[in-house]
């Protein structure tokens, strides 16, 4: 597959991924009569994006040291573990809708920086991971580089606030 049509693919993948997100947290409230219990996915969620973030950190220091194996492998699994979080996190606000976060003072317009910069680079780094991660298998490594010194701290900060974010508004507020 050439880079062109690989890109093209990244590009409506993303598009497809932001679009399901965005309606599910806009366009429609929790559904009714849904017998799933799913109420333990946020720690679940939480869950998941540390360990993404641990595996991101992990890979970084892998690569400064020359280990490309275990660099590969924790940034493929750094991906496994995001896309599990997106399949959890889609599921959890198709049945629960969302959690209006009740804290007052000097911490909501913290809540509310960290969330709006969150989901907004979630957004974008859709397709700074694809496109970094398909750099690296077709070995245009030159190409990867470039792309992963944006992705790779972006995909951090979406993890680690994505934890802060829950932390705030599960255990923060009553």
């Amino acid at each position: 597959m050439n880079e062109r049509v690989a890109l093209s693919v990244i590009g409506a993948v993303s598009a497809a991924v932001v679009l399901a997100v965005a309606v599910l947290l806009l366009g429609r409230g929790p559904q009714a009569g849904r017998a799933l219990n799913v109420s333990a996915l946020p720690t679940l969620n939480a869950v998941l994006n540390t360990t993404s973030a641990i595996l991101l950190a992990a890979g970084f220091a892998f690569i400064r040291r020359r280990q490309v194996t275990a660099h590969l492998t924790c940034m493929l699994s750094a991906f496994i573990v995001s896309t599990l979080f997106l399949i959890s996190y889609v599921v959890y606000h198709y049945h629960a809708g969302s959690r209006p976060f009740t804290g007052q003072g000097w911490i909501r317009p913290v809540y509310f920086f960290l969330l709006i910069t969150h989901l907004v680079l979630a957004a974008g780094v859709v397709p700074l991971t694809l496109t970094t991660i398909y750099r690296a298998l077709s070995s245009r490594f030159d190409r990867h580089v470039q792309i992963a010194r944006w992705t790779l701290p972006i995909w951090l900060y979406v993890s680690v606030t994505g934890v802060l974010v829950y932390w705030m508004l599960y255990h923060l507020t009553p």
